[in-house]
């Protein structure tokens, strides 16, 4: 199933590494954990020497961030850290409350018992990410969570919409929250889960509208943006 993509945990994938890869986990974690700041310049040459690989690698792992809603490339500019703005923050998770209940409905009608064995073992990991203080890792397992429900649901179009918006929605939450909980780290994932496993499409809608107004709520969007910080400084360090 689709849903093996996401929910099973990353040593089982089977999935080869990419020479980009160190290249993407560093320069997300610096961006989620707010080392790297909006607005941050990633010049090519200078990610090229600090991490001893050629521009081609460098430019593969921004493509990645790009896709992910971490970094923005500008045609003849480069790539610069992301600055989503709290308009669009709003307008963000009041689209993923639109589609997202609908998703936990869906995947609450045809979830199996493997499924909901995949999600409680997610949870776990999410758990102890934020319990380590891993918190770049929290958010990225938080936003997996939303995707594996989509998946679970067995809608592709809606699986591509939910995975966009909780890409879009993990910058965002790592920028603005005031909250440690605003990752999701309990009770609504945990409740999300049992109201799958009891086949309960409208609880699980509930729940899922409730929880994402819960993120919005937790999120401080008259938060000053911060200045961006020197590049090699905080990668180096």
């Amino acid at each position: 199933m689709n849903m093996l993509k996401t929910l099973m945990p990353e040593n089982d994938r089977q999935k080869p590494a990419q020479r980009w890869s160190p290249i993407y986990h560093g320069l997300r974690d610096a961006i989620v954990s707010h080392r790297l700041t909006p607005g941050t310049k990633l010049p090519e040459d200078e990610l090229a020497s600090i991490y001893s690989v050629s521009r081609t690698v460098v430019r593969a792992a921004l493509q990645a961030l790009a896709h992910d809603w971490l970094i923005r490339l500008e045609p003849n500019r480069g790539a610069f850290v992301a600055q989503p703005s709290t308009k669009e923050a709003r307008e963000v998770f009041e689209a993923r409350a639109l589609i997202e209940p609908r998703v936990a409905a869906l995947a609450a009608k045809i979830a199996k018992p493997e499924d909901v064995r995949l999600l409680r073992g997610h949870l776990e990991r999410e758990h102890e990410a934020l319990h380590a203080g891993r918190d770049s890792d929290a958010i990225m397992l938080s936003a997996m969570f939303h995707v594996g429900i989509a998946e679970i649901a067995d809608q592709s179009v809606l699986t591509g919409f939910v995975r966009d918006l909780v890409s879009h929605s993990s910058l965002i939450i790592a920028l603005y929250w005031r909250r440690r909980d605003t990752t999701c780290e309990s009770r609504a994932h945990h409740a999300l889960v049992d109201a799958i496993e009891a086949n309960d499409p409208d609880k699980a809608a509930q729940l899922m509208k409730d929880h994402l107004f819960d993120l919005l709520s937790g999120l401080d969007l008259q938060r000053p943006e911060p200045k961006p910080e020197n590049l090699a400084d905080v990668l180096r360090g």
